[in-house]
């Protein structure tokens, strides 16, 4: 576990704390095409008549102007950082400004009092009990029990749920317009295909074998509805896949999740979705697919030529999986020729990229590069697809990748728990010249510190934070509903698919030690939706992969990045100044009560 990545997810995670519902629900752990919203910290995004948007400091000062925050300065180039570290300089550090969020409700930060070190210490330090752990277990899965029962009992067949009036919810016939709503929902029983896995995960043999029934029997993808590919490939397809793995894997560490007379239907099903997804990769100049396609017909006549980084570039696990499942190269083929041409538009000074791109010219809509909405998912499967597929180029582009996000977007004091100056913080800058753009943090963030290997017992407190703010603030009558504030707590009526296939199985596993996840001998490996996936040689066996070389993709991507050497990996993943939790301290906090207590000042919490 490395610090960066500890300070990271702690920023996070205290933002969580604060809002949970509007980070968990509201925005969603997938990124939803064009329906997140950012949330800033340190300046307030202002908007002028005319030009772009501009950046406006508390009363610590105003960007550009002498004492203004050191977060607004520029990245030193690394050559200049090289020579100013061998003449032992150090960089300013760079100090956000005052946060804009609202006071939490915890109890012995309110009202902005100083209570010292030991507060932290005390609510967040010390080992976890088993009974304690054993108490949020039960209650994780009671939260997914009680969402599943009442989405069965009072939305299926339709997509989702609607907690508050208990009744489901489809695609917006009247409004096609309304993305928030059709790009996720299908018509094809969103929400139960979504939660498949999670109900083996959590051992329910028979209502697994029972929901695989009902899916296989009453979904149809032959629907008119213009769904977006990312969503449908990593909340339908990832889930189809995952359940079919389940059922068919020979140890069934799970239990007997086996279903009688299977005849690999729920590949059969992913296939076919697949195939209808297909079309968006068809007719682009640049081999980056359209962002939506109608299940019927194909892509639609007035459909939009821009698509975001991570929806065109996340496809290739689940795309990959069924590629090699099914021993036909097409789907692999398509999604890895678009994740090598988003990667051939990279800026060639900073080797970043930006966030909306035209599928057609290649030209970078949006410009901003960061960690969160639009990127996510990009880097995150960059790594993941190494892991599953064993392709040297996924390992080679993900290197570049992080190197370029720790030279330009990597801020704050270089030590992560020692010495002066702002925590660690990754922020958003321009993909061309890697200025800062703005130091918003969004909850799609959260995916980083899991991606550089972040674990401590400490996030057992904070899950159990979580967990109780989820039941006292987000419990409806029929379910669990999205916050749409996080101050006066107003509900919004939708459950979305993601609470029961993601948020529920995570909270869930984070208590569950002797989870066959964790103990089965088993390697696993979570989709970008929260699907699991075993790691095994059958996946990395790619008999077309001669086939990709003589496409030219391969040689393009080797002419573009560094070949590292097997050890690269854990060198770029490391620092020097960002050790391991030491043993004694494992069930401690991991940053001094001094850097807690800086987290919680920044965000605007005390």
């Amino acid at each position: 576990m490395q610090w960066r990545a500890l300070v990271l997810g702690l920023v996070l995670l205290r933002l969580g704390l604060h809002g949970v519902l509007w980070l968990v629900f509201g925005l969603g752990p997938s990124m939803g095409f064009y329906q997140r919203f950012p949330l800033s910290f340190g300046f307030h995004r202002l908007r002028g008549s005319d030009g772009p948007a501009s950046l406006a400091s508390g009363p610590a000062g105003r960007p550009g102007t002498p004492g203004g925050p050191s977060w607004l300065q520029p990245p030193v180039p690394a050559a200049a950082a090289a020579a100013a570290a061998s003449a032992g300089r150090r960089r300013a550090p760079r100090r956000p400004g005052p946060g804009v969020c609202g006071p939490a409700h915890w109890g012995y930060v309110l009202g902005g009092r100083d209570r010292g070190r030991d507060e932290y210490e005390k609510r967040y330090s010390g080992a976890f009990p088993p009974q304690l752990r054993a108490q949020m277990r039960d209650l994780a899965r009671g939260m997914f029990v009680f969402g599943y029962d009442n989405y069965m009992a009072h939305a299926f067949p339709q997509d989702e749920l609607n907690p508050i009036h208990c009744r489901g919810r489809g695609p917006d016939r009247g409004d096609p317009s309304n993305l928030n709503i059709n790009d996720v929902l299908g018509n094809y029983s969103l929400t139960l295909v979504d939660a498949l896995d999670t109900l083996a995960i959590m051992g329910n043999s028979s209502e697994f074998q029972k929901a695989v029934k009902l899916v296989i029997n009453t979904v149809s993808f032959d629907k008119d509805s213009t769904v977006q590919v990312f969503e449908a490939t990593i909340r339908v397809l990832g889930s189809l896949l995952s359940a079919h793995r389940i059922i068919t894997d020979s140890k069934q560490p799970f239990g007997d999740m086996t279903i009688k007379d299977y005849d690999n239907e729920l590949l059969h099903m992913a296939h076919d979705l697949a195939v209808r997804l297909l079309p968006a990769f068809e007719n682009t100049k640049t081999g980056i697919p359209y962002p939506r396609v109608n299940l019927k017909t194909g892509v639609p006549p007035d459909s939009n030529n821009e698509t975001c980084t991570a929806g065109a570039g996340s496809l290739l696990v689940e795309f990959g999986i069924l590629s090699r499942l099914l021993g036909d190269s097409t789907f692999e083929w398509v999604a890895r020729r678009a994740v090598k041409a988003l990667w051939n538009l990279r800026s060639n000074d900073t080797g970043l990229l930006g966030n909306v791109v035209n599928i057609q010219t290649g030209h970078w809509v949006g410009k901003q590069s960061g960690l969160g909405a639009g990127l996510d998912s990009f880097y995150e499967y960059l790594l993941k697809s190494y892991i599953l597929f064993g392709e040297k180029e996924d390992l080679e582009m993900f290197n570049a990748a992080y190197q370029s996000i720790q030279n330009y977007l990597r801020r704050g004091r270089e030590a992560c728990n020692e010495g002066e100056g702002d925590p660690p913080l990754y922020v958003n800058v321009n993909m061309f010249s890697g200025q800062l753009m703005n130091t918003w943090i969004d909850s799609l963030q959260a995916f980083f510190p899991g991606l550089q290997a972040t674990k401590n017992p400490f996030y057992l407190h904070v899950g159990m934070d979580i967990l109780q703010s989820l039941e006292k603030y987000t419990k409806a009558k029929c379910g669990y509903a999205t916050l749409h504030h996080v101050i006066d707590k107003s509900k919004e009526d939708r459950m979305e698919s993601f609470f029961l296939s993601e948020t529920c199985k995570y909270l869930y596993l984070l208590f569950d030690e002797e989870n066959p996840v964790h103990k089965s001998g088993t390697r696993y490996m979570f989709t970008t939706e929260g699907h699991i996936v075993s790691v095994d040689e059958h996946l990395r066996e790619s008999p077309w992969k001669e086939f990709f070389s003589e496409e030219g993709g391969q040689d393009q991507v080797e002419k573009s990045v560094h070949r590292p050497k097997s050890h690269e990996l854990k060198v770029i993943n490391s620092s020097s100044n960002c050790n391991r939790v030491p043993d004694e301290r494992r069930y401690s906090l991991p940053l001094k009560s001094i850097y807690m207590r800086q987290i919680d000042q920044m965000v605007g919490l005390i």
